[in-house]
């Protein structure tokens, strides 16, 4: 299983940077956890290859680029993309995004080939199909009806917590999951922000520590993403002095092999 999170943001030089200003996960160029910069950061083979996508919830900095790779390819799909989420996030999308004022109602057209979208319901708590992948959903603390992955390919399972402040259940199925590899991790505030990351159902250093104890085997890899970009310096360095040492600062753009 390949992974990778596609860069959202540019430095003073008009290169990709580190900071992550939006979510997109791509799994062996094939399906997208998230859409936050699908369309401006993916590869031409993953615009090609992706018709799958699956969201962990609707909050904009997850599902801003969702309706602009669809508009990039509407006149060439052969078959329509296909977004998996539950029933309250198509209601959004459709209510607040797809709503011909902010973006046309993609459910509502069609190109030469027939539809160009699909919405496929998913619950919390179920499983699907994407693909080759099973995917096993969990609820996680986050507001927006927010979901956690883990998504298992035969004999490798990762897990994605996605957005999220202290949750037990993942850990929980985590723990359960044979051939368990790695865990994406959010990890958004210092620790000085602890009360802002309260009230935004996000973790820092210290809760992260706190909820890596809920982890039996501390031999699987943790990467953390969901750092907010102007506090990436000093969440890195809050993490390096916790004494985390199965966790990784993942590295944007990088294709991590399980």
């Amino acid at each position: 299983m390949k992974i990778q999170m596609l860069p959202s943001s540019i430095d003073e030089n008009g290169m990709a940077s580190e900071r992550q200003h939006l979510l997109s996960i791509v799994i062996d160029d094939k399906v997208a956890i998230d859409a936050g910069c699908l369309a401006m950061s993916c590869t031409d083979i993953q615009r090609d290859q992706i018709r799958d996508v699956v969201l962990t919830h609707t909050h904009l900095d997850h599902i801003a680029g969702l309706p602009i790779f669809i508009d990039d390819l509407f006149a060439t799909l052969t078959e329509p993309i296909k977004i998996y989420a539950t029933a309250e996030m198509i209601e959004v999308l459709e209510r607040d995004i797809f709503n011909w004022s902010i973006y046309p109602r993609f459910s509502e057209l069609k190109n030469d080939n027939g539809p160009v979208i699909e919405y496929r319901e998913f619950v919390r708590g179920g499983n699907f199909d994407v693909r080759d992948f099973s995917v096993q959903c969990v609820g996680v603390n986050h507001n927006a009806s927010s979901n956690g992955f883990v998504v298992t390919d035969r004999d490798v399972s990762v897990a994605i917590t996605g957005d999220t402040a202290e949750t037990d259940e993942i850990w929980q199925i985590c723990n359960n999951t044979p051939g368990l590899k790695a865990v994406f991790v959010e990890c958004a505030f210092p620790d000085e922000l602890a009360e802002l990351a309260y009230i935004s159902d996000h973790l820092t250093p210290l809760r992260l520590k706190n909820e890596l104890e809920k982890l039996d085997n501390k031999n699987i890899s943790v990467l953390v993403i969901n750092i907010k970009p102007m506090y990436r310096t000093r969440v890195i360095e809050q993490i390096a002095r916790a004494g985390l040492t199965q966790v990784e600062i993942l590295e944007v753009g990088r294709i991590y092999e399980f």
